[in-house]
């Protein structure tokens, strides 16, 4: 099957659209760009890769050269085009988070089975060099079962503050910076202790005069295995970061522990004994071109391809989106109520 070519439609043009625009022109296998639709950037994005500029979100889901769309608008939409894309026979990978609730996400997944497409949702850090050799260390039991993982991402509100300008979705109390990083979050943690969540008593709110929502997260959660994590996000650092705190991991397991960051190394200790197992490459994260940064999308675009053409469930699927979706929402609801929430909601 790996013989054919898939016909790629990008909607949205954006900082997104463009790293993908990127990808899969030039990383990807078995692919080849035929259209962009969607933003005000969609005419430039076109021509810069020499494809089709459509009118219409619709008039590209109307392609029969389309096999395959990446939708990168906000997730307010993601439902309205996933159901567009799958009524038209179209496989979908779709940006996180998901959808902006539970409900919105399980309509996601129903579409997309019952036309028979591909379902996949982002989650870029799964594929970034130091995770895919942490999940490796994890697969081949070199620290044993996993008991407890603590996670972390720290940003300063310099940081914070242009991003949401940019983005204004990002200022939604509902979910807002808080979903678009904390699914992030939330599914590396799931990915790490291999268990679903069944418990999560958090605490979600914000500092200082920006006038940004739930900026600082602190939360508890309790898995299905007995495994145990904490996540501790701060989007609003006073004018400095902690070392090493963009997207930080520590693992306990029964004979031994792991301690990564998704932007720095990967180190190992058993028997007592740290070593050193790998370091990431330097890369910019603001640059939809470096080709560093490119690698992990890259990688996850070739899986959600080759899993078209295998005819193979893909790695990260719409039940993994819904599951880091209803992580946040736990989490807001335990905020407001002051009490553990049980999941699943």
């Amino acid at each position: 099957m790996l013989n054919q070519e898939l016909g790629i439609g990008i909607v949205g043009s954006g900082f997104m659209g463009r790293t993908y625009a990127e990808t899969t022109a030039k990383y990807n296998r078995h692919a080849r760009l035929i259209s962009v639709a969607g933003g005000t950037r969609a005419a430039a994005l076109a021509a810069d890769y020499g494809v089709d500029l459509e009118p219409s979100v619709e008039d590209l889901m109307a392609r029969d050269d389309v096999d395959a769309v990446i939708l990168t608008p906000p997730e307010s939409v993601h439902l309205e085009y996933t159901q567009m894309a799958a009524a038209s026979g179209k496989h979908v990978l779709t940006e996180k988070p998901m959808a902006p609730d539970v409900a919105q996400c399980q309509a996601m997944i129903d579409a997309c089975q019952d036309a028979g497409v591909t379902l996949m949702v982002v989650q870029s850090q799964r594929f970034r060099g130091v995770h895919q050799r942490a999940r490796g260390l994890l697969d081949e039991e070199r620290i044993g079962d996993v008991w407890q993982v603590r996670h972390w991402s720290m940003f300063p509100i310099e940081w914070s503050v242009p991003v949401v300008g940019d983005r204004p979705w990002y200022a939604d109390p509902e979910g807002g910076l808080f979903l678009g990083q904390c699914v992030h979050n939330f599914d590396m943690m799931r990915w790490l202790v291999g268990s679903e969540a069944c418990q999560v008593y958090a605490h979600v709110s914000s500092h200082g005069d920006h006038g940004l929502p739930n900026l600082s997260v602190m939360a508890q959660i309790e898995f299905q295995n007995g495994a145990t994590g904490q996540l501790w996000v701060c989007l609003e650092l006073p004018g400095v970061a902690f070392p090493q705190s963009q997207f930080h991991s520590q693992v306990v397991g029964s004979k031994g522990l792991l301690d990564f960051d998704g932007y720095t190394h990967l180190d190992l200790a058993v028997d007592g004994v740290w070593q050193r197992v790998w370091v990431q490459p330097e890369f910019d994260l603001l640059d939809p071109m470096d080709p560093v940064r490119l690698e992990s999308y890259a990688t996850q675009n070739q899986a959600f391809i080759d899993s078209i053409l295998e005819g193979q469930p893909p790695p990260v699927t719409g039940e993994d989106g819904l599951a880091a979706v209803e992580l946040c929402q736990a989490s807001l609801l335990s905020a407001r109520s002051g009490q553990a929430i049980m999941l699943p909601l």
